[in-house]
């Protein structure tokens, strides 16, 4: 037999190209596995051709370490047959390694199948040198070439396939193993090598028919192979850069997509959800009732006393109570339910429930926590929940019905008095219906010229007849008649309307004084109420400037009233209003005395120039001593403060009676005279003063 010998420099290149070869495959695997549609595609191409040349190469390699005392030579078509089949294997181990999954006997018909085609290559390769005799071949080594190439390739696989996800520690862990894989993949080609025996005698055929040289090819499979692993590396490399940019743009979008997203469905200062996701949570919770038999309540909460907060303690301030509120609501709620904020002080309950009796364990709770001081700083803040109820299927069939018949009860709930709940029932549907209704038409109203204003006479204590009036505002609806103001007068309020309506009635009341005053009746005074948003608008003081102006009347009388809850609220800002009007000559009148909280020491810094009785305190006079002693000490103290007393709501003789000698400057009722329309109140008048 011919002595072969090895060329250790090849040998070490064959290895070096193994190591390579095995780490770029890992690699490719990597690559191919993040990839998707076309551009896996090319990374499967790609990849194939760069580890199919890296394993081809460090055979040829090795093979070209090899050497005979015989001149050496390889067929070309043989030697591509055989690159073909490397890339061809390493095509499919790719493929294979990028499956969501590799069981156990996927992997194992993997292994034999890429093991026989890497054998398959070197052994095309061998049969390349075209030896005359033919190669012998060990049985023993051979079979053990097929067997290492067998458990190499399986390895391999599983090594890919593990080590696939890009992760630093995953990076660390490839090195070592492509080191290991390489030297697997070395011992196959020097296993099947050792497995050759060439006889005495042995030529080479691939040299008589001209292949290829073995000098300068070694150099150029090398330099070749080197750059081929080396751009494909680079290229992975630069993926990697680029994939790693990306999924840092792509956590900062998603970030940002998600900060978006909290910010277009959360309320920002409680994060509790807003309008938007509380009617998507509400449709869930209806489709869920519906398939499973149970009913949805919603509960519709407002909380009372919360502006007279924000107004003494300020926005910020406010804001902690409402945080403060929403965390102590919240915290009675199951994880199921949904607790949103719609906006100011208004919140939202939507709960999956089995009966009434459910939603109105809740209610209770919620009404009990809400009214439990909140202590924010050194502050100790009193606010109070009216809430009201509506459940699906009884009161509502969809989201938005539901929306509005909660919050229907929630209004009749401040009617009763707030702090409590009140359960839907279509009776209020058709109040509020009505009061709807009434709301759009009132919008119109004063363009239709449906307000008027009618005059009460306001008689002078001492005997002197008629010496004012006060304009009160009435409806002259087109379809329900004549309508006192407590009919539209809240609707007006709680709609912003009355800021318009009340600037006519100060325009008007002003115009009719005027007209009076032309026609003899010179010391006549008007007296105008003022509603709390009035009284709270910047352009008040401003708006009575110019209408006095505008109808040349002397300010000393136009008598403003206020009532007192309206003066007390923030007394700061209410002085500052005061005595700018007072400045100016308007008389200020407190309304309603004796129902509010008044401070005496407010009220003598108030430049209030006449006290008005509520008509609640003059009604009982005749019958209840406890209203006769409150009477009294008004009036005393009326006197002590050098300021008139005006007692509303007289009508009787013996009301009148009692109210006169207690020094009772002027009296205003039904007994005295009825309110009238300023074209019958001249005659009127001046009979009442005759």
């Amino acid at each position: 037999m011919l002595i072969a010998t090895y060329d250790q420099t090849l040998v070490v290149f064959s290895i070096v190209v193994a190591v390579l070869a095995s780490y770029t495959a890992l690699d490719m695997a990597s690559r191919l596995a993040n990839a998707q549609g076309s551009v896996a595609r090319w990374w499967l191409v790609g990849g194939a051709t760069a580890m199919g040349l890296g394993i081809w190469s460090m055979h040829f390699i090795g093979m070209l370490a090899f050497d005979l005392p015989i001149p050496l030579g390889y067929d070309l078509a043989i030697t591509l047959w055989s690159l073909a089949v490397s890339v061809g294997a390493s095509a499919y181990a790719l493929w294979l390694v990028s499956r969501p999954s590799l069981p156990g006997w996927q992997l194992l018909a993997g292994a034999v199948l890429m093991g026989l085609a890497i054998a398959a290559m070197h052994y095309l390769g061998m049969s390349a040198l075209r030896m005359q005799p033919g190669i012998d071949y060990h049985p023993g080594w051979f079979v053990a070439s097929i067997v290492l190439a067998v458990a190499a390739s399986g390895a391999a696989l599983w090594i890919a396939f593990r080590l696939r996800n890009e992760q630093r520690r995953t990076r660390h862990m490839r090195g070592l193993a492509s080191l290991l894989m390489g030297l697997a993949i070395v011992g196959m080609h020097y296993t099947g090598m050792a497995a050759a025996r060439f006889p005495e005698g042995s030529v080479c055929g691939a040299v008589r028919a001209g292949g290829i040289d073995t000098q300068w090819l070694a150099v150029l499979v090398i330099v070749t192979t080197v750059a081929t692993l080396g751009i494909a590396l680079i290229a992975s490399l630069f993926d990697r850069r680029m994939r790693e940019r990306t999924g840092v743009l792509a956590d900062s979008l998603a970030d940002a997509n998600q900060k978006l997203v909290q910010a277009a469905l959360h309320d920002p200062l409680t994060q509790l959800p807003n309008r938007m996701l509380l009617q998507d949570r509400m449709e869930q919770a209806i489709k869920r009732a519906q398939r499973e038999g149970r009913a949805v309540a919603v509960i519709f909460c407002d909380l009372d006393g919360f502006k007279t907060v924000n107004d003494a303690y300020g926005h910020q301030l406010g804001d902690r109570l409402l945080t403060a509120v929403a965390r102590r609501i919240g915290a009675l709620l199951g994880p199921q339910d949904t607790f949103a904020r719609l906006g100011g002080d208004e919140f939202v309950m939507a709960l999956t429930v089995d009966s009434p009796d459910d939603a109105l364990v809740i209610a209770e709770r919620v009404v009990e926590a809400a009214a439990q001081p909140f202590l924010i700083d050194t502050a100790e803040l009193q606010v109070s929940a009216s809430l009201g109820i509506a459940l699906y299927p009884n009161d509502a069939s969809n989201e938005r019905e539901l929306m509005a018949h909660a919050d229907v009860a929630m209004y009749h709930t401040k009617q009763l008095g707030r702090n409590g709940y009140t359960f839907f029932t279509p009776a209020m549907q058709v109040n509020a219906n009505r009061q709807l209704r009434l709301l759009q038409d009132l919008r119109k109203a004063v363009e239709r010229g449906e307000l008027v204003l009618h005059y009460q006479p306001k008689f002078d204590g001492a005997g002197q007849g008629i010496i004012g009036v006060e304009a009160l505002l009435r409806w002259q609806h087109p379809e329900l008649g004549l309508l006192a103001p407590d009919v539209f007068i809240p609707i007006a309020e709680r709609s912003g309307l009355i800021l318009a309506m009340g600037d006519w009635v100060l325009d008007q009341a002003c115009r009719q004084l005027r007209q009076w005053h032309d026609a003899g009746h010179e010391q006549w005074s008007m007296a105008v109420n003022l509603s709390p948003l009035q009284f709270e608008s910047p352009a008040l003081v401003t708006t009575v400037r110019g209408i006095i102006e505008r109808h040349g009347i002397d300010a000393r009388y136009l008598t403003l009233e206020v009532t007192e809850t309206t003066a007390m609220k923030d007394v700061d800002a209410s002085l500052e209003v005061l005595n700018s009007l007072t400045a100016m000559g308007v008389r200020i009148a407190i309304d309603d005395f004796g129902t509010g909280y008044s401070s005496l020491l407010y009220l003598k810094r108030m430049p209030a120039a006449e006290l008005k009785i509520d008509r609640a305190f003059v009604r009982d006079l005749e019958n209840n001593e406890e209203d006769a002693a409150i009477v009294s000490s008004i009036i005393a103290l009326a006197r002590a403060l050098n300021i008139k007393v005006v007692a509303e709501g007289v009508e009787s003789a013996a009301q009148r009676e009692f109210l006169l000698s207690q020094g009772c400057d002027t009296l205003q009722g039904f007994f005295l005279g009825c309110p009238a329309e300023a074209a019958t109140f001249g005659s009127y008048g001046d009979q009442a003063a005759a």
